[in-house]
């Protein structure tokens, strides 16, 4: 473990280039809950989820030596991302929940992710941090309390174990030390195919509805799967993994909080979500703690002169 992640983290300022990063996996992520949402008319939840996994898994795995991590690490991590996350998202979405106040409830990952690293990797909360995710959780709360016809309590309680599987994700990913992420996410996806196929198969229909779906899903349909491998497992995920092991989880984790406002967006401009006064209030609460988190230690220190 890096000795950085247990010290003094009140002056913890992210290199700019890792904050862009940040930014553009957040945005990638957002803007992926309409790609989920327009996806799921064609594909079941836990069919559309192996898939997923099965082209993250390949032909990546051809161009990517297995890490030297223990099989423990990468099974727990990939059944936490790709089961407990991503599959019971798609479970959620698909019915129970609209895309946009889903891109919001599963930051409750925040408060699972700092939590795990308080206790496992023993780091400090800061007041400010402390405030930070208070503010921001401030605005989760208030969509929270708006949910209607299209947002059921059992989609609000599936999303937020969601957030608890991306909490116990982040910090596997953070124990598996100084490696080649890619990797590991590619490597980690394996594990989360033979839940989601039996998962699909009991659940979904068995085979017979499975493999109709497969016959006669669109084109548009297969490129969402491909962005779901690709451009959200690959590229977000295993820059996002690679940013854990570089960073104190409290300084990284509350950066997805920007999440909910591309998702939000991107839901009302492409799929007509409504976005009244009270969402707004709730992402300005959202981008306010965020903003506090990332860049306080940069201007107390400029206070401080």
């Amino acid at each position: 473990m890096n000795s950085s992640k247990t010290k003094d983290q009140s002056g913890y300022q992210l290199p700019i280039s890792h904050l862009l990063l940040a930014l553009a996996i957040v945005a990638v992520w957002g803007t992926n809950f309409v790609v989920i949402k327009i996806s799921l008319e064609s594909f079941p939840p836990f069919v559309f989820a192996a898939l997923r996994y099965i082209f993250a898994f390949l032909p990546a795995a051809l161009f990517f030596q297995r890490p030297k991590i223990s099989w423990k690490n990468l099974y727990v991590y990939g059944v936490a991302v790709g089961v407990g996350q991503f599959g019971i998202l798609y479970f959620a979405i698909d019915g129970n929940i609209s895309p946009g106040l889903a891109s919001l409830v599963i930051q409750t990952q925040v408060f699972f992710t700092i939590g795990f690293a308080m206790l496992f990797a023993k780091e400090s909360l800061k007041l400010y941090q402390a405030l930070a995710v208070g503010v921001a959780m401030t605005g989760l709360g208030i969509i929270a309390v708006h949910t209607d016809s299209t947002t059921t309590f059992l989609g609000l309680a599936l999303v937020v174990f969601a957030g608890f599987s991306w909490g116990v994700a982040n910090t596997t990913s953070r124990r598996a030390g100084t490696i080649n992420m890619l990797a590991y996410v590619v490597w980690a996806s394996v594990y989360a195919i033979p839940p989601l196929v039996l998962m699909a198969l009991i659940f979904e229909g068995g085979w017979t509805v499975v493999s109709d779906s497969l016959i006669k899903a669109p084109i548009g349909a297969w490129l969402g799967v491909l962005w779901q491998s690709w451009g959200n497992t690959l590229f977000g995920y295993g820059a996002w993994a690679w940013l854990l092991s570089k960073h104190p989880a409290a300084v990284v984790a509350p950066a997805p909080l920007l999440v909910p406002i591309f998702g939000m967006g991107a839901s009302a401009y492409f799929l007509s979500e409504p976005l009244p006064p009270w969402k707004i209030e709730a992402a300005g609460l959202v981008i306010t703690g965020l903003m506090v988190n990332l860049f306080w230690p940069s201007i107390r220190n400029r206070l401080a002169k």
